[in-house]
């Protein structure tokens, strides 16, 4: 396959609907594109009803190149990561993987334009980020739940306000950021850095004020991450955790349990904001970003140092720390179906707590006038107690 036949199937791929997300390529299936969170099959001439074995490891090898990097990971890991770009349309940031002796590829598309804290209607919490001068921000989630962008987003905000170094550690790199009051270096795993734990030992000694961790995927990560945090450092990374208990847990266990307290009394230390997101359906199409956000004071911080108890738990301390910019999912939850952006039964779904979301969209619907229940016709029975 040559690169013009490759980059017309991922053309027509990109053009075929509306708010294309990623491309998948997989054996028995047709060429299929996420739209909206939805995967739907493309349409060629001539159709195309399923992929077979050899089309897909074809098209699998033509993005790999011959590089000798990827291939090696690809023998030895069983899948590995990549970008391709779409002259003058899109880049990608691209997963080759085995599955049942098979290739498959899956392509997610980057923008290119790089976003806003308003543009993306994020928390308050994300405009004070940008103001942190050390420590650490987790933003964490499941794949494809817009880590990366909201990242992009605060690093746009240093890059507007801060005449400071920033260096990134990327796999690969999605957003490229111009200079503007900030300097950015943004280095791409393979290509400028070997691991994330070597490029951030390296970055140290690079004279950052910020640098940005494309994941906190192993022990060696989060220790040099932490020691950049504490020696004045403003360190931004990503977790694969669903909220932020789950992640200080995460971050823990990674280390032997004779360490545990040290660990837990330098994370209390050093975390300046962990922000939680999910994706919802959105009334209308389309998705909608929920957030849970943990920002740092005494009581989030002596929760991390000596854990949770029955009484105290992170989801009850950081309900009752709105005020300071903090919110559950749930509470994120409950003001999209008030803004009404989703329905109630998207909104009991993704539920952390579905009795207290249950509640206040009772309540809600009561401020509105609307039933609360589908129970009609009760009556009190007058004679209960008369009858012989």
């Amino acid at each position: 396959m040559q690169q013009a036949q490759l980059d017309y199937i991922l053309t027509k791929m990109l053009e075929s609907h509306n708010n294309v997300s990623d491309l998948n390529i997989t054996a028995g299936k047709p060429f299929q594109v996420e739209s909206s969170g939805q995967l739907v099959p493309v349409d060629f001439q001539p159709n195309i009803k399923e992929i077979t074995p050899f089309q897909a490891e074809t098209f699998a090898l033509n993005l790999v190149r011959s590089d000798r990097r990827l291939t090696e990971i690809m023998i030895r890991e069983g899948s590995c990561d990549l970008s391709y770009q779409l002259a003058g349309k899109a880049r990608f940031r691209v997963n080759v993987f085995s599955q049942r002796n098979r290739y498959s590829t899956v392509m997610r598309k980057l923008e290119t334009e790089i976003p806003t804290v308003e543009q993306l209607k994020l928390p308050p919490a994300f405009k004070m980020m940008a103001k942190e001068k050390n420590g650490i921000i987790l933003v964490t989630g499941a794949t494809g739940s817009g880590k990366s962008t909201s990242l992009a987003a605060v690093l746009n905000d240093i890059n507007e306000a801060m005449a400071v170094h920033v260096v990134t550690l990327e796999d690969p790199v999605e957003f490229v950021h111009p200079h503007k009051k900030a300097t950015f270096n943004q280095r791409e795993m393979g290509q400028d850095f070997d691991a994330f734990a070597s490029g951030l030992r390296a970055a140290l000694r690079q004279a950052p004020k910020v640098i940005l961790v494309g994941e906190m995927r192993d022990r060696e990560t989060v220790e040099i991450g932490l020691s950049a945090a504490e020696t004045g450092h403003l360190v931004l990374s990503t977790l694969h955790t669903v909220d932020a208990g789950q992640t200080i847990n995460r971050i823990v266990g990674m280390f032997d349990q004779e360490e545990e307290q040290q660990i837990r009394i330098r994370l209390g230390d050093t975390v300046r904001w962990i922000v939680c997101q999910r994706l919802l359906p959105k009334v209308g199409g389309g998705r909608v970003a929920a957030h849970e956000v943990m920002g740092s004071n005494l009581q989030v911080k002596d929760m991390i140092i000596h854990g949770e108890t029955e009484e105290k738990t992170y989801y009850n301390t950081i309900a009752g720390l709105r005020a300071f910019g903090m919110q559950t999912f749930d509470q994120s939850i409950i003001d999209l179906y008030k803004e009404g952006k989703i329905t109630e039964e998207t909104a009991m779904a993704y539920a952390s707590k579905k009795a207290i979301v249950g509640r206040a969209i009772d309540t809600i619907k009561a401020e509105h006038g609307e039933k609360t229940t589908d129970i009609t016709g009760l009556s009190i029975d007058d004679e209960y107690g008369q009858r012989v």
